[in-house]
């Protein structure tokens, strides 16, 4: 069973190897940062993989595509204690995103745009935020978002920010803000509050975007800053190409 678990992965890592990637794919078109989504969208037939290693060894697949000018539809997959010598790995139900760019913005007002994100983080805690090796999840999906980014005071400093609302309940209704600053082409900074609810429940993340290639970028961040056994550092790689 992990053998078989351990060949889909490596299929899902290599597939966008095989695929022809031109110069100029923009995968400094920031669609999310850490875990904050922006208001941007991949364009028409463009096709974004995106693998994320992070807490208990778990990695996760999320597949993108850009179906229809503006709209985003994708699939996300995790199997947790992958990584590491564990024996109990186990392939955690499938999530979707999708988005929606309903406004491009322009000198005054930001872009918007609406969507839907199922993924979910922290798979094995209790209760009382422990890892327990439980069913339950530390953070919840985002669900439901309405989202706004534009540049803001100096060139190449964007600012995100929005509203989720996490399974559709009211009570799980939530806040984010984001800011990403690119040097020089070659790398960007993010920082994000996301989660906003209460103290207890909201999470800073930090990180660093390296552009290998014009279709290449490699994230390292740090997540749930501050809160001790809880926060988590990530590692992801994120290919775009055209179908």
């Amino acid at each position: 069973m992990i053998r078989r678990i351990t060949l889909i992965i490596l299929s899902s890592l290599l597939l966008p190897l095989t695929l022809c990637a031109a110069d100029g794919d923009p995968i400094s078109v920031q669609t999310t940062l850490i875990d904050v989504p922006t208001a941007l969208a991949l364009d028409r037939y463009q096709t974004s993989f995106q693998t994320r290693a992070y807490d208990h060894g778990t990695v996760m697949e999320s597949i993108d595509f850009g179906v229809y000018p503006r709209i985003n539809i994708g699939v996300s997959l995790a199997v947790h204690e992958l990584l590491g010598s564990s024996s109990s790995v186990r392939v955690l139900d499938p999530d979707f995103q999708v988005k929606w760019k309903i406004y491009d913005g322009n000198l005054y007002l930001p872009a918007i745009a609406i969507g839907y994100d199922g993924r979910r983080y922290g798979y094995g805690y209790d209760h009382n935020r422990i890892y327990n090796r439980t069913k339950k999840y530390l953070d919840d999906r985002k669900g439901g978002y309405l989202t706004f980014t534009r540049e803001v005071i100096v060139p190449g400093l964007h600012a995100s920010a929005g509203v989720n609302l996490s399974d559709f309940e009211w009570d799980k209704f939530y806040g984010f803000a984001g800011v990403f600053y690119t040097l020089l082409d070659q790398v960007s900074l993010m920082m994000e509050w996301d989660n906003i609810h209460n103290m207890r429940d909201s999470r800073w993340n930090a990180g660093a975007r390296f552009y290998l290639h014009p279709s290449l970028a490699l994230d390292g961040a740090v997540r749930r800053i501050g809160r001790g056994d809880e926060s988590e550092r990530i590692l992801q790689i994120r290919y775009v190409t055209t179908f």
